[in-house]
């Protein structure tokens, strides 16, 4: 039996139950239908074939997940921050006891391909212990004395948190974002993506095993239209954490104003991949292939745009375009896959779109450019050449395997070409110059750069953009930041003289 024939196999087994009961909300430890009974289909972006059937929630489970959130909430925050990482280290330990579940429901939900998923199930349990080892400090404050006052700060847990995540990588990003909020003392209401809900019920499950008192985590599915927008809206969630696109951003922030919601924003990118003639060619050609064809290429860090030195050009771009070609797209749970199918057929056609787009700017299409195969919403990947930075394939961000090539004459218009967006979220530079990497990124507009380096998270880290790219940062305390508020609390250390009225 092919590793793939096998891997199809156990995933058929594990999908047995959701087929049986579909997949249910759960709300203060239960599990639930939606309240008015309706369902929606969750289907393979593999071959378009049902997966199973999910709650359709909507306000009124939104309310009852709130409402649960509500009453639980004292308590969790009030228990010793020593028992709450107790607590969420059974949870990742329940994460690496079921990766291979995770990773082959995600592979089938999203189409991303095993190779990424399995790693991004064991990072998941990274995220929880990461975070419950730092639960016990998380509300350490300052001392900060005045000739009258002893001055000291202190955090508390906001409240009831709603906690929004999509569908490219839904399980490494709920754990992202969710495991903070717990640590901090907060409750939850999650609503996943209703395109990808089967890894967030296999989370919420591990939880609830690992003895995770009921109320303080609950699930919502549904649609952004219904459930998402009666989230945003309810008064007793304090804050939502969002990750997705960056108009959808816009109207979750005028959706909680009137109740005064804090908002934490992971958005969308255009991230430049700036590559200058000094540059190690070959390690910067393997990250920028790295960084815009791994996982589908729907990743909102991918460097969607490679900025190249003129003199180096020609011959760097030949390099490119033989690799491209040479990317396995395939089944996403065939080991050897490296770009699986996109989540579904409007984004489908939406990244195909752009192929036109391109020609008719007078962009070349060096690789790609065309459906791969006849069945399910597989792309080849894609390399657009000759382009300018005012060609739509470099403004909008496209959100698939496709990449953006664009030339420069010097370091000047290298950095005016890589802040020309209306997004800042990454940046990719390529130089042995340290001078130059010093001065140029001090330049980019970006919440985050690497300098001859791909992507690596390091927890401890800032993660977050500028502009259109999001508000806020998640990552060690700075997550902490987000799901706290700040108490000063000041202590007279003697009799100073205080103001009298009316005396």
């Amino acid at each position: 039996m092919s590793d793939l024939a096998a891997n199809l196999a156990t995933l058929d087994a594990l999908l047995d139950k959701h087929r049986a009961s579909g997949i249910t909300n759960l709300i203060n430890g239960e599990a639930r239908p939606a309240a008015s009974g309706q369902t929606f289909e969750t289907t393979s972006p593999v071959d378009e074939s049902v997966i199973c059937t999910v709650a359709r929630g909507d306000a009124t489970d939104i309310d009852a997940a709130a409402q649960a959130a509500k009453a639980a909430f004292p308590a969790w925050r009030d228990m010793p921050a020593t028992e709450r990482k107790a607590i969420l280290h059974r949870i990742a330990d329940g994460i690496v006891a079921r990766a291979e579940e995770i990773a082959l429901c995600e592979c089938w939900d999203t189409g991303q391909a095993l190779r990424f998923m399995s790693k991004a199930a064991l990072r998941g349990a990274d995220n929880f212990r990461f975070f419950a080892d730092r639960a016990p400090s998380a509300r350490d404050g300052q001392m900060l004395p005045s000739p009258t006052l002893m001055n000291v700060t202190t955090r508390v847990p906001l409240g009831p948190i709603g906690v929004i995540t999509p569908w490219n990588t839904p399980f490494m990003l709920s754990t992202w974002k969710i495991a903070p909020a717990l640590a901090a003392g907060c409750t939850v209401v999650h609503k996943p993506a209703e395109f990808s809900p089967l890894t967030a019920r296999i989370l919420a499950e591990i939880a609830h095993d690992a003895g995770l008192p009921p109320g303080v985590w609950n699930l919502v599915n549904g649609f952004g239209e219904e459930a998402g927008r009666a989230l945003t809206e309810h008064p007793d969630i304090k804050a939502i954490a969002f990750v997705g696109e960056s108009k959808t951003g816009s109207m979750i922030m005028a959706q909680g104003a009137p109740t005064l919601k804090r908002v934490h924003f992971e958005l969308g990118g255009k991230n430049p991949v700036v590559v200058f003639d000094d540059a190690d060619l070959d390690r910067a050609l393997d990250a920028a292939i790295f960084m815009i064809y791994s996982l589908n290429g729907e990743r909102c860090t991918s460097s969607s745009r490679l900025l190249i030195h003129q003199d180096i050009a020609e011959a760097f771009e030949a390099k490119l375009i033989e690799r491209v070609n040479n990317i396995q797209v395939g089944h996403p749970l065939d080991p050897k896959t490296e770009i699986g199918p996109l989540i579904h057929k409007v984004h489908f056609d939406k990244v195909t779109s752009y192929f036109d787009i391109a020609r008719k700017d007078g962009a070349t299409i060096a690789a790609g450019g065309a459906r791969h195969g006849d069945t399910g919403w597989f792309v080849r990947p894609t390399l657009f050449t000759g382009a300018t930075n005012d060609m739509t394939i470099a403004q909008e961000e496209i959100f698939g395997p496709v990449l953006t090539a664009i030339r420069f004459t010097d370091e000047d218009e290298a950095l005016n070409i890589a802040n020309d967006t209306q997004y800042g979220l990454t940046a990719y530079v390529w130089t042995n110059d340290v001078t130059r990497a010093m001065r140029f990124t001090n330049q980019l507009e970006a919440g985050m750069i690497w300098v001859n380096s791909e992507n690596v998270r390091h927890l401890p880290t800032p993660f977050g953009g500028v502009k259109a790219s999001g508000i806020g940062r998640d990552g060690g305390d700075w997550s902490f930041e987000f799901y706290m508020e700040q108490k000063h609390i000041g202590f007279a250390i003697g009799h100073h003289k205080i103001p009298r009225l009316g005396a």
